[in-house]
């Protein structure tokens, strides 16, 4: 029995021995460096940049109208039409000051009259006085009459003069060349004496008009650039023109106005515009990529390459937009990994790829 069952368990055991004999192979997997992409950090004087909303506006802007009561009947211009000097804007109904240069007229014969007869008068009076024929009271009435009867004449010349003036009033023309802003009566309305008819815009220079808070106003003066919505990618030069003394008793805010050199023709009254001022501050700041900056639990950090490892160097923001942002607590010089960042890690081993410039 034991002689037969020997080559069963041989043939059992034959696998298990010749499987000792191999060795056992594993793949190792090589620990490759990661390729980054870095820029390479340069610092430079940071600017605190600071915007404000304004509105474009020109440098004068007038409410005018008649010099005369009335009824308005024609309204010669409408909203947004350019004018020239003396152009004729719109009328007045002409007939009530037509019936007073008519009065007016009346009034300085009837004094001229009345001046002449007074003015025979006295020399008639002054001839017998000479004589003795009349006494000197009298004369003296007779003169005081003459001297009232000539300025009743200089009165009624200084009436009718307004009167013709006033007639005149009832055409309104434009004091300067600009552009009609705003409508405030139309034909059919009836006027007081200078009630705004029209806004006139005077032609020339145009401004920005912005609400400073007051940290502003002391660096109101540096140099400032407008750029307007509806042209974000053309930004214009401004220089400060006037800053309110006070402030608004509502809002606290300085009223600032600044000229905008060489507007160009597409720009438009109305236009909203964004004004920002730099001011140095003279902290040396590393501007990256916005996509350098990363949060490990700690604050803001980035990623260092030095010799092929990675150190998590916190940093600083100092500013922060779209796509870039400038930090503090780099060196001159250093490589930071600018895309990619929250794949890293400390041991992770990494070989530049390509080094840009921080400003690209």
């Amino acid at each position: 029995m034991t002689a037969h069952r020997s080559p069963l368990w041989l043939a059992l055991l034959l696998p298990l021995v010749l499987g000792g004999c191999f060795e056992r192979t594993q793949a190792a997997v090589e620990d490759a460096p990661r390729p980054v992409q870095v820029v390479r950090v340069a610092l430079a004087p940071s600017t605190a940049a600071r915007s404000y909303a304004g509105t474009v506006r020109p440098r004068r802007e007038a409410d005018i109208g008649f010099r005369a009561a009335g009824r308005v009947i024609a309204r010669e211009v409408d909203l947004g039409a350019r004018v020239t000097a003396g152009q004729i804007l719109a009328r007045l109904d002409p007939t009530d000051l037509a019936l007073a240069v008519r009065s007016a007229t009346a009034d300085l014969a009837a004094a001229e009259a009345q001046s002449t007869q007074a003015t025979a008068d006295a020399a008639r009076s002054r001839t017998l006085l000479a004589q003795g024929w009349t006494p000197a009271a009298t004369d003296e009435a007779k003169q005081a009459t003459a001297r009232t009867a000539l300025e009743r004449v200089t009165s009624a010349r200084a009436a009718l003069a307004l009167a013709r003036n006033r007639l005149d009033y009832a055409v309104l023309r434009a004091p300067a060349d600009g552009v009609i802003t705003a409508n405030m009566a139309d034909p059919g309305t009836v006027v007081a004496d200078g009630q705004p008819v029209l806004r006139l815009a005077e032609a020339g220079a145009l401004e920005v008009e912005v609400a400073l808070p007051e940290g502003a106003v002391a660096t109101a003066g540096q140099s400032a650039t407008i750029t307007v919505w509806a042209r974000d990618d053309q930004p214009l030069q401004a220089t400060l023109r006037e800053v309110s003394p006070t402030a608004d008793p509502k809002l606290r805010t300085y009223t600032a106005r600044y000229v905008i050199a060489a507007p160009p023709p597409w720009l438009a009254l109305g236009m909203t515009a964004t004004l920002s001022l730099a001011s140095p501050v003279g902290e040396a700041v590393a501007t990256l990529p916005a996509a350098a900056l990363t949060d490990r639990g700690h604050g803001p950090v980035v990623w260092v390459v030095d010799g092929g490892r990675l150190e998590a160097r916190p940093v600083i923001v100092r500013a922060l937009r779209e796509d870039r942002v400038q930090v503090t607590g780099l060196r001159e010089g250093e490589l930071v990994v600018g895309l990619g960042v929250q794949k890293l890690d400390p041991a992770a081993r990494v070989r530049v790829a390509d080094i840009r410039p921080a400003g690209v």
